[in-house]
This record gives C-alpha cells, sequence and structure tokens, in this order.
C-alpha cells in the first residue's frame, strides 16, 4: 500500500512529543520518512540548506517553543523562496486551545490546519494536500 506523503518534518522541542507523533505517523499509511528538529532556528536553516525536491511536504510545528516559537517560524518562513512555500505545508500543533492562537493560525496564508494536541490518526487521515 502507498503512502500519502513521501516526507514529514515535525518540530516540536519536546522530544516526548516528537516520539508520539512519530508513532502515530509510523502506525499509519500517512508517510515514507519522519524527521524532527527540536528547534524552528535549525529548521529554517535546514529548509535553506535542502534542494526543494528533499524537503517535506508537511511540516507538523509546535506552536509553543524556546528561542522561536512557532508564529515567529511563521514570520520567518515568509521570507523564504517560493518554491519552498509551495512544497512545505504547514499543520499546527498545539496543546493550547487558545481562540487568540487559533485565530492567528487562520490568519496565517502557510498554514494549512490547526490540530490539537495529541495528534491521532483519525487526524492524519483528514490531512489532505
Amino acid at each position: 500500500m502507498s503512502k500519502k506523503y513521501n516526507n514529514v518534518l515535525v518540530v516540536d522541542d519536546s522530544e516526548a512529543e516528537q516520539l508520539m507523533i512519530k508513532q502515530v505517523i509510523s502506525n499509519s499509511d500517512f508517510c515514507d520518512k519522519t524527521s524532527t528538529y527540536t528547534s524552528a532556528k535549525q529548521t529554517l536553516d535546514f529548509l535553506t540548506t535542502t534542494p526543494v525536491e528533499q524537503l517535506p511536504e508537511i511540516i507538523f510545528l509546535d506552536i509553543v517553543m524556546p528561542e522561536m516559537d512557532g508564529f515567529a517560524f511563521l514570520d520567518e518562513f515568509e521570507k523564504l523562496p517560493e518554491a519552498i512555500h509551495k512544497k512545505c505545508k504547514i499543520v499546527l500543533l498545539s496543546s493550547s486551545d487558545s481562540f487568540k492562537d487559533l485565530n492567528r493560525a487562520n490568519k496565517n496564508r502557510f498554514v494549512k490546519r490547526f490540530l490539537n494536541k495529541p495528534l491521532t490518526d483519525s487526524m492524519l487521515q483528514a490531512i489532505n494536500f
């Protein structure tokens, strides 16, 4: 059975969260390869130094992270080349049910979905870009 996507990236400062998200993804038919970063800044470096064809199709991005949060990442992502914008679809993940975060996410043209943690298989199945 073929997977929906080739490559996804999980950006979350919590390694425990990363493990849980990777587990849900690996137990599904969602993608072939899952990579992780604990820092939004590392992720930006990766996006700008990797050939576009090797970039992830989906980035699961935590909102609350030290140093650079998910919204600051989105501000920097906007400055990246259009080819990266087209390749990488962003799904915000949050343990917050704040309407402020939801509204802010919905106003950002790069955020394709806003999901509350924990990520579940049914949430994955509903993602289709």
